[in-house]
């Protein structure tokens, strides 16, 4: 279970923000991929037009929340939900409120201040009355609670804003029934927003000059729950009915292991997002580069120009890759790149087991293995690109053949 924990999250946090990918979108995949080719029962069909339905997974709706305490063992993933980093702004305020797909939960997003109104600086109000100030006060306090009521009447159960909510407000919403949650971040609002399928507010002023707020603007989902994670309490968003969007939740001892943890699934989220939306992969562990290396130097021995030395420096060079695979696993890499080289040959020659062609670095018992079989695979548009940009960058510097240089003169000037 520890081996596949995080590879099981991870990969289940990809396929949970999901959607259909827009022609541009098919196009860019497999221009980048070199063909317009489709994966059937693993064969290629290339040159054919795409008729199968592409989908991309946008890494941006998953958001990934950081907790101090217990075992990196108990992260969790929250499909379908959101996790936010605030808390309740009064205590009188309820802890969860419930809701159905039938009559769903509605959360205001706001990025305004929900605190008492006060006139603009440089106004000046000449009163005769004294008794003129209590009415302007009682005015200001007003316009405040007609601001909350209009909120309420939307139909809102859940206000979070990224701005300040003093006592006043926070009188209201607890009289309301309503959670609300203060000084969260824009950005956690904004995929909060995307999740939800809400929309951000930035104010309530409308087109008449009066203030309106539109109930479009709000977002859905099935539950909302305040829960104690570690050191704080965190908002839950249960059953999110927008465009998809989910939670990772990473747990760890101290700052420095849950920045680190992050780094590595992003790593990761990164690399399944790459396999799914291209749909190929290859055998890691060199096992490309030693097949390219041979198929590439068999192929130069038929050509009778200079060319055939071109060809042989660029297969000599795809070795790097699996040489220093084995120097950083401590291995003697001569002898284990001559293992894979020589297996690799043997396939191509049409001798051997079919399975050879997989062969590719064990790197923990220092010998050679099928990869495929061992699940020790990368996606082959990142293989692509990286061939592809290593050879164009080889190019632009080889076609540099002049250089300016100045004198000490020109220099001195």
């Amino acid at each position: 279970r520890r081996e596949t924990f995080f590879a099981k999250m991870a990969v289940a946090a990809v396929k949970s923000v999901r959607m259909k990918a827009s022609q541009a979108d098919a196009a860019g995949f497999d221009a980048v991929a070199g063909s317009g080719s489709t994966i059937e029962e693993g064969k290629t069909d290339a040159g054919a037009p795409s008729s199968k339905q592409r989908y991309k997974y946008p890494l941006s709706a998953i958001h990934i929340l950081k907790a101090h305490g217990k075992s990196a063992m108990e992260s969790h993933f929250i499909e379908g939900g959101f996790a936010i980093n605030a808390m309740r702004a009064a205590q009188g305020m309820p802890t969860a409120v419930e809701g159905s797909v039938e009559e769903p939960v509605k959360i205001a997003l706001l990025d305004m201040n929900l605190q008492r109104h006060r006139m603009a600086m440089g106004v000046q109000v000449l009163i005769k009355d004294p008794a003129e100030i209590e009415n302007i006060k009682k005015r200001e306090m007003d316009i405040t609670k007609e601001r909350i009521r209009k909120i309420i009447d939307a139909g809102a159960k859940v206000v979070l804003t990224t701005k300040g909510v003093d006592d006043l407000c926070m009188k209201y919403f607890v009289e309301a029934g309503i959670i609300c949650a203060r000084r969260c971040s824009k950005d956690d609002l904004k995929r909060l927003a995307k999740a939800t399928g809400g929309k951000v507010v930035v104010t309530m002023a409308d087109m008449d000059g009066n203030e309106t707020f539109d109930a479009e603007c709000l977002g859905t989902c099935t539950a909302v729950r305040e829960e104690r994670i570690g050191d704080g309490e965190m908002l839950y968003v249960h059953g999110c009915q927008g465009s998809g969007a989910s939670t990772i939740v990473l747990r760890g001892a101290n700052e420095y292991m849950l920045d680190e943890m992050d780094r590595a699934l992003h790593d990761s989220l990164c690399v399944i997002k790459r396999m799914l939306e291209s749909s190929t992969l290859v055998c890691g562990g060199g096992a490309v580069e030693a097949a390219l290396s041979v198929h590439l130097e068999n192929y130069a021995t038929t050509l009778h120009t200079r060319e055939q030395l071109a060809i042989q420096e660029f297969a000599d060079a795809l070795l790097v890759i699996p040489k220093t695979l084995a120097v950083n696993a401590a291995k003697d890499s001569s002898e284990l790149v001559a293992k894979l080289r020589a297996a690799h040959a043997k396939y191509q020659r049409g001798e051997g087991d079919e399975s050879l062609k997989n062969t590719g670095l064990d790197l923990i018992e220092g010998t050679i293995r099928d990869n495929l079989d061992a699940g020790v695979v990368e996606p082959a548009i990142s293989k692509i690109k990286s061939l592809r940009f290593a050879t164009e960058a080889a190019i632009t510097i080889l076609r540099i053949d002049d250089r300016i240089t100045l004198t000490k003169a020109a220099a001195g000037r």
